[in-house]
């Protein structure tokens, strides 16, 4: 290989008014994947690298203080037995068990959003406004996270309310039924928030006609996925990330993407992402995320069953909590479900992964754009670290990084296309980063 580079290297004084001739062509035989990877990656530039690890970075340990805070808040509301005097004060009035749950659930909802708030606005929009993440105002912002706090009041309260019948009825088994519990809340979840959710943050139009809806339609009859609609929602008011998505299942099933993804990526970009996309719905990855992410809640709330009662045994005099099924006990339920989550994000981060590279392979047969998927793959760069090694990837990356996605674009190229050349890509305008 060493010979290999030093002939071509002597070659290219003889080849370069070649070259000139064919636009775009860096090499006019062989095709070396790690060198075609390479060139990709090179279109980041040094000190815009360096921010984007940093901004990752730091994310994950937001995550980790973020759980710090949330296990914070519930042991604080433990202590000021905020939820016992909720729910005495209903039993004096003489209102109904449910009542008093829901009760208690929208109180520790709403005590949890507010001492939360001061987190949120520094994790979520104070920093990402730092990294140039964010368009929208404070106020804007606040907006949203106001009509986020309405819904999980109300599906929240509902979903509480369900939980704490089911551990009052069934107190050795509450974990499993509780696991069908909220299988049956994510799909609803899944099949809702295309069409009644999404709506309340961001407008949605029919995509123009044109080369690119021309090219997802060509896609999705190739592939059988409905396209009678295509969205165009206008996700550049909260940020410049690209997205798209086919979400939903059965009649709620849309194919959508985000104005960021029309405005800043070609044709050949925006085919393969959405070229993935559909892989998603073909390979039922709806379905099966349903069913593994099913199946890690039953593992949470089995844990869950097994330190909550030795807790409340501990502290539940203190704190005003007689047993699990006593509605009061919600903070202290939902601080061990926090730790656990976190403990499983690099169970989650997998299970997503999978599934992401599956709809990468997928999705360059479909489209048949290496370059376009490499190219898509750096426009995620200004936050999303693109070359971590391996061990960090498998733990903390629930989309594979973009050298990896780099790689497997241009290994695609090499395998798939008879006579494949390499591009010298242009560098990543300073607005991307």
């Amino acid at each position: 290989m060493a010979g290999l580079k030093r002939i071509a290297r002597a070659a290219l004084p003889i080849m370069a008014p070649v070259l000139v001739m064919v636009p775009g062509l860096a090499h006019a035989a062989g095709f070396d994947v790690d060198h075609a990877t390479q060139a990709w990656l090179a279109t980041l530039s040094a000190p815009a690298r360096a921010r984007s690890d940093a901004y990752f970075e730091g994310r994950l340990w937001l995550s980790l203080w973020g759980t710090v805070v949330s296990v914070a808040i519930c042991w604080l509301l433990l202590r000021m037995r905020l939820l016992p005097k909720v729910r005495d004060g209903m039993q004096r009035r003489g209102w109904r068990p449910w009542l008093g749950i829901m009760a208690c659930a929208l109180v520790f909802l709403l005590a949890d959003a507010l001492l939360s708030l001061p987190w949120s606005v520094y994790a979520d929009f104070w920093r990402e406004k730092q990294y140039g993440l964010m368009n929208q105002s404070l106020g804007a912002w606040l907006g949203d996270q106001a009509v986020g706090f309405v819904l999980t009041a109300v599906f929240g309260s509902v979903l509480v309310l369900i939980i704490y019948a089911v551990i009052r009825k069934y107190p050795a088994r509450w974990w499993l039924i509780g696991t069908g519990v909220a299988a049956a809340a994510l799909t609803l979840q899944v099949l809702v928030t295309p069409v009644f959710i999404f709506p309340l943050f961001n407008t949605s139009t029919e995509l123009p006609a044109g080369p690119v809806r021309e090219r997802i339609e060509a896609m999705a009859k190739a592939q059988g996925v409905p396209a009678d609609h295509i969205y165009l929602i206008d996700e550049s008011r909260q940020s410049d990330r690209v997205s798209a998505n086919v979400s939903g299942l059965g009649p709620t099933i849309r194919i959508t993407l985000n104005d960021n993804l029309l405005r800043q990526t070609s044709v050949a970009e925006t085919a393969a992402v959405m070229g993935h996309e559909l892989g998603h719905y073909v390979l039922g990855h709806g379905w099966k995320s349903i069913l593994a992410f099913t199946l890690l809640m039953g593992v949470l709330l089995w844990l869950t069953a097994q330190i909550a009662p030795p807790l409340i045994r501990y502290g539940g005099q203190r704190w005003g909590v007689r047993n699990l099924g006593d509605p009061a006990s919600l903070p202290l339920l939902a601080g061990v479900l926090s730790v656990l989550s976190l403990l499983a994000t690099p169970v989650t981060n997998t299970l997503i992964r999978v599934h992401e590279s599956e709809a990468d392979a997928f999705g360059l047969d479909a489209a048949r754009e290496p370059d376009g998927f490499a190219g898509a793959a750096m426009k995620v760069a200004s936050y999303r670290k693109i070359a971590p090694g391996p061990l960090e990837e498998m733990l903390f990356f629930d989309h594979p990084s973009g050298a990896t996605r780099v790689r497997m674009g241009m290994q695609w190229k090499k395998d798939h296309v008879p006579g494949a050349r390499e591009i010298v890509p242009p560098p990543l305008p300073e607005a991307q980063h």
